[in-house]
């Protein structure tokens, strides 16, 4: 089937922006908690917490809308997918209740370094397993008729542990990013150290999991080198090359935003990448979005609720991070 602007690629659509914001949104808390232990004991560590506690929570949203639009638009897929990915699902789940109720303890307690240890191990727990998803995903999924036709460790590679170490290294660069933005004194000046580290980090990381990818699949491999796939695909490294450049410019230059817009910049340029080498497949080389898609009537009548609920999800986050913006302090979360 040809592809065209339909329901089934507003959907999928759809599903990509709730990734991606989720990507951008919950990456630099997610990274607040990989640079933990980098940070100072007390007040720097406070700074830190203040600095995404009136947004941290709201960001998950957007991992809900991600997950439910796949189960209710491309069941098929889901049905697929999760079977194959249950360890790090579970694992990044129990990563988020960890940091979760670490961040609400660390507070209430007269040893806050326990719950430390627990935020930072959340964090990272989580953020691994989400690029080990990506990485299970992206080399390809054994299918059975209408299921998973793989093993219980299947996800587990070089290739996977690259991609998790990879996540980790970005949200660490996009938690530096936003202290940078949010924070002042001591704090904002460690943090420009670690986004110079975690910067070069991402960009080792990313060139890797680029170089990896086209030989995970004959598709990849033509849609990323031969003609005529390379002459659409080549802008994105090129683009992601002059965006390293400037971003490493605009910490040499002390910018205080800039970094952070250049990262995520960075992360849609990886996320274009990734649409490269996988559209119109969920399942690489297995389940196009034409074939897992829902009925018609079932996408319409959940894209009338997405229509109404997104737009004021949009706008609620966008008032609280006005509403919370500038410097933050120290005084404690709570």
């Amino acid at each position: 089937m040809g592809i065209s602007f339909d329901l089934t690629v507003v959907w999928a659509g759809i599903i990509a922006f709730a990734v991606f914001a989720y990507v951008a949104m919950d990456g630099f808390d997610l990274g607040i908690g990989i640079l933990f232990p980098a940070l100072t004991k007390g007040n720097d560590r406070n700074s830190a917490m203040n600095s995404i506690a009136p947004v941290w929570d709201g960001n998950e949203t957007w991992l809900i809308l991600g997950g439910g639009g796949l189960l209710a638009a491309f069941p098929l897929a889901y049905a697929v997918i999760m079977p194959a990915v249950y360890v790090p699902v579970i694992l990044m789940l129990l990563g988020l209740v960890f940091r979760g109720v670490a961040f609400e303890f660390r507070g209430r307690t007269t040893h806050p370094w326990r719950w430390d240890v627990a935020f930072f191990g959340g964090s990272i727990t989580a953020a691994f397993a989400q690029g080990v998803i990506l990485g299970a995903i992206l080399q390809g999924i054994a299918v059975t008729g209408r299921g998973y036709g793989g093993g219980w460790w299947d996800w587990l590679s070089p290739f996977t542990c690259l991609t998790g170490a990879a996540v980790v290294i970005g949200y660490a660069l996009l938690g530096a990013c936003w202290l940078i933005w949010r924070a002042e004194g001591d704090l904002q000046a460690r943090a420009y150290r670690l986004a110079w580290l975690a910067g070069i980090g991402t960009i080792v990381a990313v060139v890797a999991v680029s170089a990896a990818t086209p030989f995970l699949k004959t598709a990849y491999y033509h849609r990323w080198l031969t003609a005529p796939g390379i002459y659409y695909a080549a802008p994105v490294p090129i683009l992601a090359g002059i965006t390293g450049l400037l971003f490493f410019r605009a910490i040499a230059r002390k910018a205080e935003l800039m970094p952070f817009l250049l990262t995520l910049t960075l992360f849609a340029l990886s996320y274009v990448g990734l649409a490269i080498s996988m559209f119109p497949y969920l399942v690489p080389g297995q389940i196009t979005i034409y074939q897992a898609a829902a009925p018609a009537s079932s996408q319409i009548f959940m894209l009338v609720g997405v229509a109404i609920m997104v737009p004021i999800i949009l706008a609620y986050t966008g008032y609280a991070y006005w509403l919370f913006r500038g410097k933050v302090g120290h005084e404690g979360y709570h």
